[in-house]
């Protein structure tokens, strides 16, 4: 098992790239089983994720090429036959639900695990099922997997979700456009992932109206085609970097290949610390101010602030002059990082769904590891702020989520090296 051994205290000075996003390829990649011919998506990252979901998209008998110099993914669905997704593949990552919607979608049938991923928080499925249900689609649950069927098409209906979830939002697209009549999903997530696979499943013949709203109806079309297409840029990848760019005086970084538009109330919240922030087409500029302010924060669906970005920021604020405090109203529990960070040496106090942060602490290099993806990642940019060596163990939650991040992170200066364990 790797970790990486960073040396902190170093101003970060250069140019980042920013990958394809893997929260918006993976319904792509779904949707891609949808089609009467392959499909080509491009900007697609190299991520544990990826490779994960290709296995999965393999077993059921598509033909997947992943062309990984170009970042590009080939996805030929003629020869699926096996409409099962196993359980020690889904396990490792909750995404490869999708395999229900797509599955009983286009072939009537889909028998799937429930699913696995980051270890924090209930995040139940009941909403997909539900959905799927009130659609006319016949689940049941047997031995850990959830049984789909239906074999013709069914009259579709209204749902609404409570509360709004993207990955319920997703399973119930790939389900019904090929197989309700008429399907409304109320409160239907508006983040950009939702939106870029509405207008992919549009380029492939579906029929979906109120895109980029939080009323969806989709009519069922006979076919869809395999089509060419570019996946959006990587919206917490992004946030993340501007965080970083944010954290410590002296640095400056020039974030290339952005949709800033994506970012939603972030940005407007980043300038408030004092840093600035120069938005120039596709690229940004962060560059920290030599005070950072302390700025509160709650998160909430898009276009509220992520919380995928929860963790940075509040790794942020251990760096600013002053009190702030974190809520996330998504996800009560997700702050595993709090005890890590302390041992770092950060001031910080967690109360139900809030993390209250005392700043400025001056952080020292200790071994820490986390549970989850972004909680991994706020230890990173702990420690690059940190003075001494910082030991961030279990990085394979990374591998997961940020492509080459070690690569990107030394050519801006960073002193980061990854290790075995042991």
């Amino acid at each position: 098992m790797d970790k990486f051994v960073i040396k902190g205290g170093s101003p970060l000075k250069g140019t980042i790239p920013i990958s394809g996003s893997k929260n918006a390829a993976l319904p792509l990649m779904a949707a891609s089983l949808l089609g009467s011919s392959a499909s080509t998506l491009k900007n697609i990252p190299r991520l544990k994720d990826i490779y994960t979901f290709n296995n999965v998209i393999r077993v059921v008998g598509a033909q997947v090429t992943f062309e990984e110099d170009e970042n590009t993914l080939i996805i030929d669905p003629e020869n699926v036959n096996y409409l099962e997704a196993p359980y020690d593949l889904v396990r490792k990552m909750r995404a490869s639900f999708y395999m229900l919607g797509a599955l009983v979608g286009k072939y009537g049938y889909a028998k799937v695990s429930l699913p696995g991923g980051c270890a924090w928080g209930p995040r139940p499925v009941d909403l997909h099922l539900k959905g799927m249900e009130a659609m006319g689609i016949d689940i049941s649950l047997e031995k850990g997997y959830v049984i789909a069927k239906a074999p013709d098409k069914v009259e579709g209906g209204t749902f609404r979700l409570e509360p709004s979830s993207v990955g319920a939002t997703v399973n119930l697209l790939l389900a019904s456009v090929l197989k309700a009549k008429e399907f409304t999903i109320e409160n239907a997530a508006k983040e950009p992932d939702v939106v870029q696979l509405c207008d992919h499943l549009v380029k492939m013949g579906a029929k979906i109206d109120g895109i980029g709203t939080d009323t969806l109806t989709i009519r069922a079309v006979d076919q869809l085609t395999g089509i060419e297409a570019s996946n959006d840029p990587d919206r917490i990848e992004l946030g993340t970097f501007m965080i970083l760019g944010a954290m410590a005086p002296g640095t400056e970084l020039t974030l290339t290949g952005c949709n800033p538009e994506q970012l939603g109330s972030f940005t407007k919240k980043l300038r408030e610390t004092g840093a600035v922030v120069e938005i120039d087409g596709t690229t940004i500029e962060v560059i920290a101010p030599k005070s950072l302010k302390p700025v509160s924060i709650k998160t909430q669906i898009y276009p509220g602030f992520p919380t995928d970005l929860q963790a940075q920021w509040a790794t942020m604020m251990t760096q600013a002059d002053g009190e702030s405090k974190v809520t996330d109203t998504v996800y009560f529990d997700r702050f595993s990082y709090v005890p890590e960070l302390t041992r770092l040496g950060a001031d910080l106090d967690v109360e139900k769904n809030t993390v209250h942060i005392s700043g400025k602490t001056p952080l020292t290099g200790a071994s820490v590891m986390s549970t989850d993806l972004r909680a991994s990642v706020s230890l990173v940019l702990a420690a690059l702020v940190a003075e001494n060596t910082t030991e961030v163990l279990r990085i394979y939650h990374l591998d997961r989520g940020y492509e080459s991040l070690e690569t990107k992170l030394r050519t801006v200066g960073a002193t980061i090296e990854r290790v075995d364990e042991e």
